[in-house]
């Protein structure tokens, strides 16, 4: 039996393992430079000395296998509730289909809950069609239509 995943914040030396698993796919291949760390660990730095924002990595002994990073938003909305956002969740090529990324959600919902959030947020790229349904088959809604807009 293989040894389970834990969850716990991200340390700069995760760093590399991090951005090695955002740029392992189709559009992080494309988005993320992980020859040159610096802007990494520098964002690594400002989300560290955030109490606002949390980044988790997910460790099946000494291997990060996973990744997600989870924003606190408090809001006048819903009575001034707070809530979660989930971003740049990502999990090993070879972890997928073992119930990581399941787990990995479900630690995340726990830490909102236990922060006092109201609701647990995410956007996917439109494109990533498995990750949708994975989403979904966790309870997740689309009730929204989302826009970006990018600052060059």
């Amino acid at each position: 039996m293989a040894e389970p995943v834990t969850f716990t914040p991200a340390r700069a030396e995760d760093v590399p393992a991090i951005v090695a698993l955002i740029a392992d796919d189709r559009l992080g291949a494309i988005r993320e430079n992980a020859a040159d760390l610096t802007p990494y660990l520098a964002a690594f730095e400002a989300i560290d000395d955030d109490p606002g924002e949390l980044l988790v990595v997910g460790r099946r002994g000494d291997r990060v296998v996973a990744t997600f990073q989870l924003s606190f938003i408090p809001g006048l909305s819903r009575g001034g509730a707070s809530r979660a956002q989930i971003e740049a969740v990502r999990v090993h090529a070879d972890e997928r289909g073992d119930g990581v990324g399941a787990d990995l959600m479900t630690w995340a919902e726990a830490e909102a809950r236990r922060r006092g959030c109201a609701l647990v947020q995410l956007t996917s790229d439109a494109t990533r069609e498995d990750a949708h349904r994975f989403y979904e088959r966790l309870g997740y809604v689309p009730s929204h239509v989302g826009f970006k807009k990018r600052l060059d």
